[in-house]
């Protein structure tokens, strides 16, 4: 049943591969990292779009130097089962210095298709 409201859902049942993302990504692994993705997926985030391993390599390892924060993951919710959207707290040396951040996922299989991150 595919009703599209949003629920939220405790950690632990996000789907392995977006719990696999995250915790490469909060480790800066963007090795790991990009194993995650389709070979055609791609992220949107600050405004651009990057698609492909190539340019969403390129991204992991601009945003994984670009500034120093900690992340907290605050909340978690499922519309359906390819899509979910994990929201994180940011602190750090960026404009702002605080920011919540909500990473929404579609999973294409056992990998994410497409992952955009907003305020």
């Amino acid at each position: 049943m595919h009703d599209n409201r949003l629920r939220t859902i405790i950690p632990d049942d996000l789907p392995a591969v977006i719990t696999r993302y995250l915790a490469a990504h909060r480790v800066h692994d963007t090795a790991t990292a990009v194993t995650t993705f389709t070979d055609d997926a791609t992220v949107t985030d600050d405004g651009n779009t990057y698609q492909g391993g190539t340019a969403i390599e390129r991204w992991l390892d601009r945003s994984a130097t670009e500034f120093t924060y900690t992340v907290q993951l605050t909340n978690v919710h499922q519309t359906d089962t390819a899509h979910y959207i994990a929201t994180h707290h940011l602190e750090g040396d960026f404009p702002g210095g605080t920011i919540d951040l909500h990473y929404r996922f579609t999973l294409r299989g056992d990998l994410i298709e497409h992952l955009a991150i907003e305020p």
